[in-house]
């Protein structure tokens, strides 16, 4: 990467996945960065938001919205969703609330252990510090119904799992080229008795690269590929591994309990078997999902595709949830499934 820090390297390639000369046309939704001191992190955080056309409007001010909160992938941040996917273009579209939030390369769990002593509790983040402060600092709506859960890569795996493992809080889930055979990997090499991965060391040079700050992260301890890998593990058993493993948590929530579930990835993604092996375990225990696969790689071209269908499917999925989408009715005047 000719002595570039990763980060530039990874914004230069994630910048020519726009459709060139299309970003002045098209109208977007403005999107606000708030900062908040997360407790479960123990730390000050950031996260994007769009809020739906007419969220500020005198005759919707005692409206509640539903909520989309969006998982970004292994060395991305909060800001790639809007700065390279087009979400703030779809978000016009939805009467949503759009949160895309940030948690390092934490893959979105709780960790087992550390080495630094940091509060690593990624998954306790979102579900207890990010939709609790979204909830009182904007009109969301507080129902399992008005939440959905997405994420492409390591957010993929994230979305699922944590809304696997909180089927209560989610009426959705989503996967975009979802690293979903994580957990199951570390579970394999736990029972194969593999000693845990030694402590990366790198060369002077490349570790001064990664302490370099990436001022367009701005979060304060938090902007620098060093800062925000967790030094540990995340799991120390197979048995925290396979608490944590999407192949298994969807067989053990009831299936009138699951979120819906939809899953989409690439067909040349690296990631692709991961992806068909849950949707064929979900068909064969005739569990409701969507599927999807297209043309395309692991990398943002592929994702801005996939991103505005996303978007409009948990819109759907929680209208249709909080009953603002017309229902079936029977001959004798009873409601239809939903």
């Amino acid at each position: 990467m000719n002595g570039r820090p990763l980060w530039i390297a990874v914004g230069l390639v994630l910048a020519i996945a726009l459709p060139e000369g299309r970003s002045g046309n098209i109208q977007r939704a403005p999107v606000e960065t708030v900062e908040f001191f997360a407790t479960s992190v123990d730390r000050l955080m950031k996260y994007s938001i769009t809020l739906p056309p007419g969220y500020d409007d005198v005759e919707n001010i005692n409206l509640r919205y539903p909520t989309l909160y969006l998982l970004h992938g292994f060395g991305s941040n909060y800001q790639s969703w809007s700065r390279f996917l087009g979400t703030p273009y779809y978000s016009l579209e939805y009467q949503m609330i759009v949160v895309m939030v940030d948690a390092g390369n934490s893959f979105y769990v709780n960790w087992a252990s550390t080495s630094d002593n940091r509060s690593d509790r990624w998954e306790d983040y979102i579900v207890q510090d990010i939709i609790g402060h979204v909830e009182v600092s904007y009109r969301a709506e507080p129902q399992r119904n008005g939440r959905a859960l997405a994420g492409f890569s390591m957010g993929g795996y994230g979305a699922l799992a944590i809304g696997l493992r909180n089927p209560e809080l989610f009426v959705s889930l989503a996967s975009l080229s979802g690293a979903l055979d994580y957990a199951r990997r570390e579970s394999k090499r736990f029972q194969k008795g593999t000693e845990p991965r030694p402590e990366r060391r790198y060369s002077a040079a490349t570790q001064a690269r990664r302490e370099l700050d990436n001022p367009a992260i701005g979060v304060p301890g938090f902007s620098s590929l060093e800062d925000r890998t967790p030094r540990g593990e995340t799991f120390t058993t197979t048995e925290q591994a396979d608490a944590h493993d999407p192949f298994k948590l969807v067989l053990q929530v009831p299936i009138e309990q699951l979120p819906h579930i939809h899953i989409d990835c690439g067909i040349n993604d690296r990631l692709i078997n991961s992806s068909q092996e849950f949707a064929s375990l979900l068909l064969k225990h005739n569990i409701p999902f969507d599927y999807m696969q297209l043309t395309g790689s692991h990398n943002p071209e592929y994702w801005i595709k996939s991103v505005g269908y996303l978007m409009g499917m948990q819109n759907e999925r929680m209208q249709r949830a909080m009953g603002k989408r017309p229902i079936a009715v029977r001959r004798n005047g009873t409601g239809g499934a939903r």
